[in-house]
């Protein structure tokens, strides 16, 4: 959808441009003094989206639970009258008579009980602009107010302009049209000038918590996330933005990838999905210290940051199934093979007396492969620990992508929602992806269709998808053993010159085994998906020249350090 237009009546002062996105229009300072990156409007409209969305399950949840007391307590009341009736059946009856007509005006003169829809509280931690606050002010209809916060003077400054001028600061003295009556409006984002951490620490007791924190930080959330797994509320929305792929989708800095994650990166064509894998991880330890679990909603590689939702939930039994959602892999650094190693695993067993299932909880034997890789004889590189369990919730997307076909003409990057959404939704469980072309680089051989790859996975009796992270890629159940048989079948179609590769390469090795099974590549009626017929925009094309995270704001603050302070 086009920006709308803006007031008529606005003047922008001399030293600022005019940003308009969607419905929300703020002035930016020409000294860059608060941060604002246009390309990000992608991750905005989402975060809209996905807040709304969950606003709406949460207000059902709220409605369900609310019916629920009202059945209960006229069951109990149902229940007391009976308890109550008099012996002498004639004089109860006479007794009814009598007091039946005052009873009906009685409650007849009773107010009739309905539900009002809940409102919720976001507190975005890290605000700069304020644009993100304003749209979702003016975009979500059950926010009750925003807190927008940020550490600048000048950013702030910049929020209390951009707030006004989008007509959601406080008013006073509003008189109501039609009556006499005066009232104070309050405002629909507040402005606090503070540390992030030390705003939501606040916020960390039970009556203060609120129910939706997004952290868009400029670089790695790491910093925020303990306070912000303690001040949302239980089945709370946590909305993260990291954008420091260079140490999570890299191996150039270990060391600072564990300081802020928890775990090691990983080098391969799927450190994309590594990366989430990491930042999950990094927040299911950090809420399981309070007896706090998340719940994957949509965990995203847009770009060149990574964008996660998740719910936030209290409970000591889901924490403990953490431990077999949590594993190390074993990369090997010659073809990029990788295996599992769970760090802990579970066993069930339900009770013959009362039905109940029991957890037991184990610790994990290993390692899963020996010390060489078992396709190409290369050493291996540990990754992890990360998060191994699902990273998307398929209802949460396909209701966030009913309301984005619903309301196209909201979002001005809606085709591309539709189509990251739509694969998002269709992807598998599996960890970890992989593409053909990359695959053939490895195997220094033409490169099979896309097509051709699945039909022959699904010939051999496995599932299948896309991935969101990396264009042309493929995610599925089979292990990297029956992917390489598949290749090195084409490969008998499609012969290598042998001559061209290095006795000593691991591609050698590769293709001098003979394959487990002979691949079927005829057409597979399941490889084509309802959703490949539709044209739909899946991934991201330059959309400026020399786009990406942008410069950092020249504000002049800093958040200190503890030793700093």
């Amino acid at each position: 959808m086009p920006p709308a237009d803006p007031p008529p009546d606005l003047i922008v002062p001399d030293g600022y441009t005019l940003h308009s996105e969607n419905t929300s229009h703020i002035l930016l300072p020409s000294d860059n003094g608060a941060f604002l990156n246009p390309v990000q409007e992608f991750n905005r409209d989402l975060s809209v989206a996905c807040i709304r969305v969950w606003g709406e399950q949460m207000d059902e949840t709220k409605k369900l639970k609310w019916e629920q007391e009202r059945e209960r307590k006229a069951q109990k009341a149902e229940s007391k009258a009976k308890k109550q009736k008099l012996d002498d059946g004639k004089e109860r009856e006479v007794e009814e008579l009598a007091t039946e007509g005052s009873e009906q005006v009685v409650e007849a003169a009773k107010p009739k009980l309905e539900y009002r829809p809940s409102q919720f509280v976001i507190l975005e931690a890290l605000s700069a602009t304020g644009l993100r606050s304003v749209r979702y002010a003016k975009e979500i209809p059950q926010v009750k107010y925003v807190i927008a916060n940020d550490l600048s003077d000048l950013a702030c400054e910049a929020m209390r302009r951009n707030v006004e001028l989008n007509d959601l600061h406080a008013k006073e003295d509003i008189t109501e049209e039609g009556s006499s009556t005066q009232i104070r409006r309050e405002a629909k984002v507040r402005v606090n000038e503070g540390d992030a951490c030390a705003l939501m620490y606040n916020h960390r007791t039970s009556k203060n918590r609120v129910d939706v924190v997004d952290l868009d930080p400029y670089g790695t959330a790491a910093p925020f996330i303990d306070a912000a797994v303690q001040c949302v509320n239980d089945g709370g929305l946590l909305c993260v933005t990291c954008t420091d792929l260079q140490v999570l989708a890299t191996t150039n800095y270990p060391e600072k990838c564990f300081a802020n994650y928890g775990g090691l990166p990983l080098k391969g064509e799927y450190c994309h999905e590594s990366a989430l894998r990491l930042v999950l991880h990094s927040l299911a330890t950090s809420a399981a210290r309070y007896g706090r679990y998340i719940e994957p909603l949509a965990s995203l590689s847009i770009d060149f940051y990574v964008r996660l939702f998740v719910r936030v939930k209290t409970s000591q039994a889901e924490v403990k199934k953490l431990v077999a959602n949590t594993a190390s892999y074993y990369v090997c650094s010659g073809c990029q093979s990788f295996y599992e190693q769970s760090l802990g695993k579970v066993k069930t067993s339900v009770s013959a007396k009362t039905g109940d299932t029991n957890y037991h909880y184990k610790v994990n034997t290993g390692p899963p492969v020996s010390d060489k890789c078992p396709e190409c004889n290369s050493i291996f590189h540990l990754a992890g620990p990360m998060w191994s369990g699902p990273l998307h919730d398929k209802n949460f997307i396909g209701k966030v992508l009913d309301h984005v076909e619903a309301n196209s003409d909201k979002y001005g990057t809606s085709p591309r929602m539709k189509g990251m959404l739509t694969v998002a939704k269709e992807e598998l469980d599996s960890v970890f992806f992989f593409s053909p072309g990359h695959l053939a680089g490895t195997f220094h051989c033409i490169a099979p269709s896309l097509h051709d790859v699945t039909s022959a996975l699904l010939h051999a009796g496995h599932t299948v998808s896309r991935s969101h992270a990396v264009a042309g890629s493929l995610k599925t159940d089979a292990p990297r053993s029956a992917i390489y048989s598949i290749f090195r079948s084409w490969i008998k179609n499609n012969p290598v010159k042998m001559e061209k590769i290095s006795q000593t390469s691991p591609s050698r090795v590769l293709i001098e085994k003979e394959p487990a099974f002979e691949a079927n590549f005829k057409h597979h009626p399941g490889a084509t998906t309802k959703s490949s017929a539709v044209k739909l925009v899946r991934y991201q094309q330059n959309p400026l020249p020399n786009w990406g995270p942008g410069s950092r704001a020249v504000s002049g603050t800093k958040r200190k350090r503890p030793a700093d302070a």
